[in-house]
C-alpha cells in the first residue's frame, strides 16, 4: 500500500503537523488503526507528564555481537550478553 504525507491538526495545541508516509507505514505494520491526534511536541509533553517528568535512565554498554558502544534502558548483568538494537533483532529472529 502506498502512503502519502498528510497534514493533521493537533487536538492539544491546534497546530498543523505532518503525518508522514513513513509513520503511516509504521502504524499499519503495528496494526494501529487510529492516526495520531497530537503533534510530536504535545505527544512528548504528554509522555513526560505521565511519567512524572522523568526520563529513562540509560546505561552504556558494548554490544556482545558487533562490539559497538550503545545504551540500554536497564542495568546489565555480567552473566548475560547485551546487544545493540540491530544485533538484538537478529538474535531474536534466529531464536524463532
Amino acid at each position: 500500500m502506498a502512503f502519502a504525507d498528510r497534514t493533521l491538526k493537533c487536538r492539544e495545541c491546534g497546530a498543523d503537523f505532518v503525518f508522514t508516509a513513513g509513520e503511516q507505514g509504521f502504524y499499519a505494520e503495528k496494526g494501529l488503526l487510529n492516526e495520531p491526534q497530537r503533534c510530536p511536541t504535545c505527544r512528548q509533553k504528554r509522555r513526560l507528564d505521565r511519567t512524572g517528568g522523568s526520563t529513562r535512565e540509560m546505561h552504556p554498554v558494548v554490544c556482545a555481537e558487533c562490539g559497538i558502544e550503545t545504551t540500554v534502558p536497564f542495568l546489565p548483568k555480567q552473566d548475560r550478553p547485551v546487544y545493540c538494537s540491530t544485533c538484538f533483532d537478529k538474535v531474536r529472529a534466529e531464536a524463532r
